[in-house]
């Protein structure tokens, strides 16, 4: 079984997948502070929870966004494990090709991203992540990554406007019934949700001005549903989208590890 770590700025998403099919899944809080031992730990209770010991795991892949990470759990898999994960980064097949004026540069993610888009949705496409950054990257018909934007995601837009007033407060991210609210919470949720659905709008018809009228709109990330259910711009929403590509990036570079 393949254990696919995707290590996030907000969450660390683990999924074990038998063959094609998901078998597992978990969550963690993204902490730079937490040790190996912690995270180890952590890792030992929930496998049994999902009817696995750390024997029915064969192999790993990863990515990161956050570097101290990607060491701590690079030895929690040969700790725990006993296997050498293999890492998304420079030298790694990813079925698309990279020509961003400095690929080493682009997060992870973004690359595993689009990989997945552009083999589970072949030609043009643009990946929508909707996280803790809202971001946009394009991939051509051909397999180019040729870029994209970064903007504040949904909850950073949220906490700046907070932490800059002091008698606006938190509210539940939802679209509320109107534009024009009646009241402060509504005020608060109409400029943050529907500013962000008509950004992610404009940004889209940018895009495919660029990259051509029949590219496909992607969508992933935690506020992608709720994106989705607001804006008919995206053709899919895929939560998993990450995880997939993880999956398929180990399928491409599987003759080249040598496992435990």
């Amino acid at each position: 079984m393949l254990l696919a770590i995707d290590i996030g700025n907000t969450n660390v998403k683990m999924v074990v997948f038998n063959d094609s099919k998901l078998r597992s899944s978990w969550r963690l809080a993204t902490e730079t502070q937490r040790m190996p031992d912690e995270y180890q730990m952590a890792l030992a209770n929930l496998l049994p929870l999902g009817g696995l010991a750390p024997s029915d795991v064969d192999a790993v892949v990863m990515c990161s966004v956050v570097p101290p990470l990607t060491a701590v759990f690079t030895e929690v898999c040969q700790d725990l494990l006993h296997i050498r994960p293999l890492v998304v980064g420079a030298g790694v097949r990813t079925g698309i090709r990279v020509v961003y004026d400095d690929p080493r540069s682009v997060g992870a993610d973004r690359i595993v991203d689009a990989a997945a888009a552009y083999h589970l949705y072949p030609g043009p496409v643009i990946v929508v992540d909707c996280g803790t950054a809202t971001v946009f990257d394009g991939v051509t018909a051909n397999g180019e990554f040729v870029g994209g934007a970064i903007a504040p995601g949904l909850r950073s837009a949220a906490d700046a406007l907070l932490s800059a007033t002091s008698q606006l407060r938190r509210v539940e991210f939802t679209a509320p019934a109107s534009a024009i609210g009646r009241n402060n919470i509504q005020a608060i949720q109409s400029g943050l949700v529907f500013s962000h659905v008509d950004m992610i709008e404009g940004m889209v018809r940018r895009f495919k001005r660029e990259l051509g009228d029949e590219a496909k709109v992607v969508a992933t990330g935690g506020f992608s549903g709720l994106m989705g259910s607001i804006t008919t711009v995206f053709d899919k929403v895929n939560t998993e989208l990450t995880l997939d590509g993880l999956r398929w990036i180990y399928e491409l570079n599987k003759p080249l590890e040598s496992g435990k």
